[in-house]
């Protein structure tokens, strides 16, 4: 798992996703954490809401590599008036820059009403196509299960849709499982 959050070339172990249709965002993570081939936990949180439930953000990679940086994340949402672009790019900015956090070994997804943003270590700040975005070793089946969803005629809620896209992602993926928590942006 070290290798491949070292080299940024994918995050493993969790699934994260988040969208928008119409008015309403959500974002849905698994509950999955695996060390290795072995799972150590079923039941994690990986999404937390910031600015009373105004943002909402979840996270693949390690666990405390993530809080360090919703607790860097909100502080730059207090500097910066709660401005999430602006507080996502000099999050990043600061992750790029610094010795200290150029080792954390996590990404981020991050949304307010309206915003969805992906920042990784990197210093990326991208903000998705089609309104849909996800991370983790999952992730790309979550986002294309979406994509599908999204791109028919559809009565299905957000929420509906982020729920069906997680559970085709946890059938898929092996580091991911069924436990889904889903938070909406208020």
């Amino acid at each position: 798992m070290s290798d491949n959050l070292n080299n940024n070339t994918g995050l493993r172990g969790t699934t994260i996703l988040c969208l928008k249709k119409g008015n309403e965002i959500v974002i849905a993570a698994d509950g999955q954490v695996s060390l290795g081939n072995m799972v150590m936990k079923s039941t994690a949180r990986k999404l937390r809401t910031l600015c009373n439930n105004k943002i909402v953000a979840g996270f693949a990679g390690s666990t405390a590599d993530a809080f360090t940086l919703f607790e860097r994340l909100e502080t730059k949402l207090e500097k910066h008036s709660n401005q999430l672009v602006r507080s996502a790019v000099e999050l990043a900015k600061d992750w790029r820059t610094d010795k200290y956090l150029r080792r954390l070994e996590a990404m981020l997804i991050v949304a307010d009403k309206n915003n969805i943003l992906i920042v990784s270590g990197n210093g990326d700040v991208i903000e998705p196509e089609n309104n849909i975005a996800a991370i983790g070793s999952g992730g790309f089946f979550a986002l294309s299960a979406a994509r599908a969803l999204m791109s028919i005629d559809t009565p299905l809620s957000a929420e509906e849709i982020a729920l069906k896209s997680m559970h085709i992602a946890a059938d898929i993926c092996i580091m991911s499982n069924h436990n889904i928590i889903i938070e909406k942006v208020i």
